[in-house]
């Protein structure tokens, strides 16, 4: 039990500096703050849940920005699942959220997970942004059309057409083991997602 706390604790102190590392390296580039369009404050939260821990994850097939299509089943029994569903592209806090994984990937990797973004953008938008960002290490999937319909299968289609900021972590089975619908204008804190992917490993 000793040994486990004292891995527990090295594993939250490297998170934390991947944290720092993530908001020295990752604040808008002047390139990218160019084209960014500022939203304002919005409502933290705007939708009704439909899921909740212990569900199984309503599967989906969604075009890539890398092309053809990702499944959730196609991880099915050989990857954690970790969906971040981010409101919209060329927006401030999704700008900084995404390229702030590719730093992180090790945290991933650590748990077998396997990140997947989505947003109601369509495909050539998210080409676009994704490519002024720079490479992202995970698929990045268009819910465009039908609009919005995985958002709306998870609970977190706003009333105004886009997501929720939300996190979900999918075991291996399937199953939903952790719901984070965020405030839309904030980023999610990594560590309570590191802490929601130690979970799978008891």
């Amino acid at each position: 039990m000793l040994k486990r706390k004292r891995i527990y604790c090295a594993l939250v102190m490297g998170v934390m500096a991947v944290l720092c590392l993530v908001a020295a390296a990752y604040g808008l580039s002047d390139a990218l703050r160019e084209n960014i369009y500022d939203v304002g404050q919005l409502k933290p939260i705007d939708s009704v849940p439909k899921l909740k821990v212990g569900d199984e994850a309503p599967d989906f097939a969604l075009p890539a920005v890398s092309g053809g299509k990702v499944s959730l089943i196609q991880y099915r029994g050989k990857k954690n699942v970790v969906i971040s569903f981010v409101p919209a592209a060329w927006t401030p806090v999704c700008s900084e959220q995404w390229p702030g994984y590719n730093i992180a990937k090790a945290v991933f990797d650590r748990y077998d997970a396997q990140l997947i973004g989505i947003t109601v953008d369509n495909i050539p938008t998210l080409f676009a942004w994704t490519h002024q960002m720079g490479k992202l290490w995970f698929p990045v999937l268009s819910d465009f059309w039908p609009h919005g319909a995985v958002a709306d299968k998870y609970g977190i289609l706003r009333s105004g057409g886009v997501s929720e900021r939300a996190l979900f972590v999918i075991d291996k089975k399937g199953i939903i083991r952790y719901i984070d619908i965020h405030d839309i204008n904030k980023r999610p804190i990594l560590d309570d997602l590191v802490k929601a992917l130690e979970k799978l490993k008891k």
